[in-house]
């Protein structure tokens, strides 16, 4: 197919991003150029802006634009339970039930031996010194219901034995090989409701 070399440039750029194939790459790049160039501009300013602003929260881990985030300075969070996720996504999908009234750690990851990430890929490190530093009762582990998601609760909660606090995970309310972000919020809830303890 013979096109503009912008535009074909458009459209490999915008197949790079996840789950856009060739085919909606093409539409969305058909749908910019019919676009108002004031709609176009407003598209870009917000991607410069999203790079140049948002990075993770020093406490938690969650992508903010302001340090600490929103839900590390709130004060009306149970600061004694820590919900540990693989990404900022899966705080989004927490959120979303209005269950958990606690903070979150993000990972920004799962072990996978794979794709070659470790233990120390993730941020188990900085969990653990969350935990000696805070009166931390309970840990939920919020892991994904896969191989990686379930290796990677069973790495942190064998480390968390150690530590007299309660260590529980969600319930497989969820289908195994879900991803958390993807479930609805009745199902997730009571997930969190059924979690139990490893």
């Amino acid at each position: 197919m013979h096109l503009p070399k912008s535009l074909a440039q458009l459209i490999k750029e915008l197949s790079k991003l996840p789950t856009i194939g060739p085919k909606t790459a093409q539409r969305l790049a058909f749908y910019i150029v019919k676009s108002p160039k004031d709609k176009v501009q407003s598209l870009a300013d917000a991607l410069l802006e999203v790079k140049e602003k948002i990075r993770y929260c020093s406490i938690c881990g969650n992508l903010t634009d302001d340090d600490p985030c929103t839900i590390c300075s709130d004060e009306r969070r149970d600061r004694s339970v820590i919900c540990v996720v693989h990404g900022p996504q899966d705080v989004l999908a927490m959120e979303r039930t209005r269950e958990f009234k606690g903070l979150y750690h993000v990972l920004n990851g799962a072990i996978s031996p794979m794709d070659g990430i470790g233990p120390e890929q993730l941020r188990i490190k900085e969990l653990l010194a969350r935990i000696n530093e805070n009166k931390i009762r309970e840990v939920i582990l919020a892991t994904d219901p896969n191989v990686e998601g379930e290796a990677t609760a069973m790495y942190v909660a064998r480390l968390l034995k150690s530590f007299d606090i309660c260590v529980t995970k969600i319930a497989s309310g969820m289908p195994f090989g879900g991803d958390l972000e993807y479930v609805d919020e009745v199902t997730l809830s009571k997930a969190l409701e059924g979690r139990r303890e490893l």
